[in-house]
């Protein structure tokens, strides 16, 4: 059930994002979800896209350094704390989040949520018992 996410390795400099992103969108890639972390010299992109592997191979062409990262997607309510009740689930059983970033999503009652763990089954599981939604490659689509 895990979603597929792209990281891409971006150069740090001007116009670097600029081109992956309007490179996407000439090829009818849209973005759900993304993330970018910098050092000095190069970002680190994360993405959800509708395609993945599409995108991954158009980003490829281009000589883009690309790998794909299965991670959970989870629907949390849009109220305060609910973010905080999806990761005490996660504490509670021993499941360390290495990262977590938001959806872009259309709708006024929840908000999505990527998060990455080590171990995507053990915690689509324990959130899925304590009874948060989790999101599809399916769902993402349909966004």
């Amino acid at each position: 059930m895990a979603i597929r996410q792209l990281t891409v390795f971006v150069e740090n400099k001007q116009g670097a994002l600029v081109s992956i992103t309007d490179t996407l969108s000439k090829n009818n890639i849209n973005l759900r979800a993304l993330s970018i972390a910098e050092t000095q010299d190069f970002g680190i992109l994360r993405l959800i896209v509708n395609d993945e592997t599409a995108a991954e191979k158009i980003l490829a062409d281009e000589g883009y350094l690309i790998r794909i990262t299965d991670v959970v997607g989870v629907k949390i309510g849009d109220a305060p704390g609910k973010l905080s009740e999806a990761l005490k689930v996660l504490d509670e059983n021993n499941i360390n989040m290495e990262y977590l970033y938001a959806f872009m999503a259309r709708t006024e009652k929840h908000a999505y949520v990527v998060i990455r763990v080590e171990d995507n089954n053990a915690a689509e599981k324990v959130l899925e018992d304590a009874g948060f939604h989790l999101i599809t490659q399916a769902d993402i689509c349909k966004l």
